[in-house]
């Protein structure tokens, strides 16, 4: 028998405290298209409407905390994610960036270790408090 074998992450889940001001932060400075799309009924839910930010070939979507769609983390906290991003852009323009937007960095440049080798990194947090790396291979 086989194993599993995964390929690549497709979407993860963000539990936010303001659906626009994390809308308006991943767009404003990261970049992301913030989008609205509809759930169908699938996962036993009803239908709707949710929001997400696009990247990439990569999505995350948006719960609102206390009010998250089924199935969801067992103990959904806005401001416990730990996500890095990886981008081209040199590390400098985007901390230039990141300072002419008003947002601080906690720590970095500094060396890291990505999913397929060294990279170099810079700290920071959204407005819930999850910790952003925004890092170069």
């Amino acid at each position: 028998m086989m194993g599993v074998t995964i390929d690549h992450l497709d979407h993860l889940v963000l539990t936010v405290t303001d659906m626009d001001a994390t809308c308006e932060f991943y767009s404003r400075v990261l970049g992301m298209d913030a989008v609205t799309f509809s759930t169908g009924a699938a996962g036993g839910g009803l239908a709707g409407e949710r929001r997400a930010l696009v990247f990439g070939g990569q999505k995350i979507n948006l719960h609102l905390a206390g009010a998250e769609l089924e199935p969801r983390a067992h103990r959904p906290t806005p401001g416990s994610a730990d996500l890095c991003f990886i981008t081209e852009t040199p590390l400098e323009e985007v901390i230039a960036h990141l300072d002419g937007a008003g947002v601080m960095i906690e720590e970095g440049p500094v060396p890291r270790t990505g999913a397929v080798g060294p990279i170099t990194s810079i700290y920071f947090r959204d407005p819930d408090g999850n910790l952003i790396e925004v890092a170069n291979y």
